[in-house]
C-alpha cells in the first residue's frame, strides 16, 4: 500500500509541476504568438490558468492525503515536501481567488487591455496584479520543484 501511497503523491505533484511548465512555455507564448491579438491571447490564458489552478488544488489534496496515509498521523503534513504542497496549495488559491477576479474585472472594464492606454489607473493596476500572478506562479513552481524533489528523494530510503 505505501508504494501506491508513494506513486500518488508523486504523479499528483509531478503532473502538476508539468502541467504549470507546460502552461508558460507552451500555452502562454503561443497564445500570443498565434491568435489576432493580445486581448484573445489573455482569454485563452485567463480559462486555462483557471484550469491549471484546480488540476493543482485537485493534486495538492490528492498529495496530502497519500502523505497522511503514508505517516499514519497528522505530523506527516509537518514534512518538509508536505508543507510545501500546503504553501502551493495556499498560493494557488490566493491567485485564484483573489489575483485572478480583480484582473477580470479590471478587463471588463477597460474593454481592451491592449488598447489601453500604459498610464490609465485602471492599465497600472491590471499590470501591477498581472505581475503578481506570474510571481506567485513561478513562486509555486519553485517549490513544487524542491516539494517533488524532496517527495522522491524520501521515498528512495
Amino acid at each position: 500500500m505505501s508504494h501506491i501511497l508513494r506513486f500518488l503523491q508523486v504523479f499528483a505533484l509531478g503532473t502538476w509541476v508539468g502541467a504549470i511548465v507546460y502552461f508558460a512555455a507552451v500555452v502562454t507564448r503561443g497564445a500570443f504568438a498565434v491568435l489576432p491579438n493580445a486581448d484573445l491571447a489573455g482569454a485563452i490564458v485567463g480559462v486555462t490558468i483557471k484550469g491549471l489552478h484546480w488540476l493543482g488544488i485537485i493534486a495538492a489534496v490528492i498529495y496530502l492525503l497519500a502523505a497522511l496515509g503514508l505517516g499514519r498521523s497528522v505530523r506527516a503534513l509537518a514534512e518538509p515536501a508536505a508543507l510545501g504542497v500546503v504553501l502551493m496549495l495556499v498560493l494557488t488559491l490566493a491567485s485564484q481567488r483573489i489575483v485572478i477576479p480583480r484582473m477580470d474585472a479590471l478587463r471588463v472594464r477597460m474593454i481592451s487591455v491592449e488598447t489601453a492606454p500604459r498610464e490609465s489607473p485602471l492599465r497600472v493596476e491590471f499590470d501591477r496584479l498581472h505581475r503578481i500572478s506570474v510571481r506567485i506562479e513561478s513562486g509555486v513552481l519553485l517549490v513544487g520543484l524542491a516539494a517533488l524533489f524532496l517527495s522522491v528523494r524520501g521515498g528512495a530510503r
